[in-house]
């Protein structure tokens, strides 16, 4: 009997990695932006007027707040990739065969690519898991 074992959340969890790399990536460039921006705003501030300190602290606390987000991004993009990861590894020892037919094998092996989950057979054939494969226990 086949069974559809992998849903939608997959190719969601696959979308959602690619997403998250982009925002952390994004994210980290805007804070060394603001960090480099912070910094030259200190050393070009005039030494006649200086900087309030709540001004100064209020751009500290949005620097750590940045700083914040930047690591939650990277934590959670690591969460969802341990999640692929232990939720492909289901199917190692299985019968798969690919969305088209073309490819099927016993899996031996799983691992993230940027493109998704891949499955190797003990033939060392490759499948990509996504909608539409079927998986035999």
């Amino acid at each position: 009997m086949a069974v559809n074992v992998v849903s939608s959340s997959t190719n969601t969890n696959n979308t959602t990695n690619s997403q998250a790399a982009a925002a952390s990536k994004t994210a980290t460039v805007n804070y060394n932006s603001f960090l480099k921006l912070l910094i030259a705003q200190i050393k070009a501030q005039d030494p006649t007027d200086p900087m309030k300190a709540s001004e100064q602290i209020a751009q500290l606390a949005t620097f750590s707040q940045v700083e914040q987000s930047v690591k939650m991004n990277t934590n959670l993009e690591n969460l969802i990739q341990s999640q692929g990861l232990a939720q492909a590894s289901s199917v190692i020892g299985k019968t798969v065969t690919s969305a088209d037919g073309s490819v099927s094998g016993v899996v031996k092996e799983v691992r993230i690519a940027s493109d998704g989950v891949v499955a190797t057979t003990t033939e060392g054939k490759q499948i990509m898991i996504e909608s539409g494969i079927k998986i035999k226990g």
